[in-house]
């Protein structure tokens, strides 16, 4: 197969971009949902953390922990959530060295998530350990967890959540720009529907 020009490069990866947004699957712990549906539960699981103080906790490894940065600045700042990533180089350098790599983000899970905070786990294989053990550390301390994987159908992450949306592509630039998509929605579903903001505008103020 000969390689195609940039044209038909971007005619194909455009393409995929909106086919994966309409073929969007999520699930619950029992089945599927239609994807609407899953971003009204995960706005509310945010909308209920916020009101009972709670925070939002976002991990992910390389890409991925690029966008739990990202979003946790945005949750915090433009949704009015506690949110908070675990990026910081000196705790990931000292777990990773101390703790073992597998226990980057399940550690601090532990030792700052309280019940009924809300982890977003990140990961486009759904497959790393690190994110693995750290849904289990948020299950253990009584966190409500959404997942975001990619790749295989049946990868160990996505069975995991509360709520679980699934990138159903082998890219991963694809996958990682389908959960920021993805997370950026519940926000803004969050600000537009129930905070009086205007996302289509700068954030301003519904009738200001």
């Amino acid at each position: 197969m000969s390689a195609p020009s940039v044209p038909e490069f971007i005619t194909r990866y455009s393409g995929a971009i909106h086919g994966l947004i309409d073929g969007m699957s999520a699930s619950n712990a029992n089945s599927t949902l239609p994807y609407a549906k899953a971003i009204e539960q995960a706005v509310e699981l945010v909308r209920s953390a916020q009101a009972a103080g709670r925070k939002v906790i976002m991990v992910g490894n390389g890409g991925s922990a690029g966008i739990a940065s990202h979003q946790a600045v945005d949750y915090w700042k433009n949704g009015g959530v506690r949110a908070i990533a675990f990026n910081d180089a000196s705790l990931l350098t000292c777990i990773g060295n101390d703790l073992g790599f597998e226990n980057l983000f399940s550690a601090p899970i532990e030792r700052f998530a309280d019940p009924e905070d809300v982890v977003f786990a990140i990961s486009s294989s759904g497959a790393s350990r690190n994110i693995l053990n750290a849904a289990e550390a948020a299950r253990r301390t009584g966190c409500r967890l959404v997942t975001f994987s990619g790749f295989a159908v049946d990868n160990p992450l996505r069975t995991k959540g509360d709520l679980n949306f699934h990138v159903a592509s082998h890219s991963y630039g694809l996958v990682e720009i389908l959960h920021l998509y993805i997370i950026h929605t519940i926000l803004d579903a969050k600000l537009q529907c129930f905070d009086g903001k205007d996302v289509f505008n700068h954030n301003q103020v519904i009738g200001a």
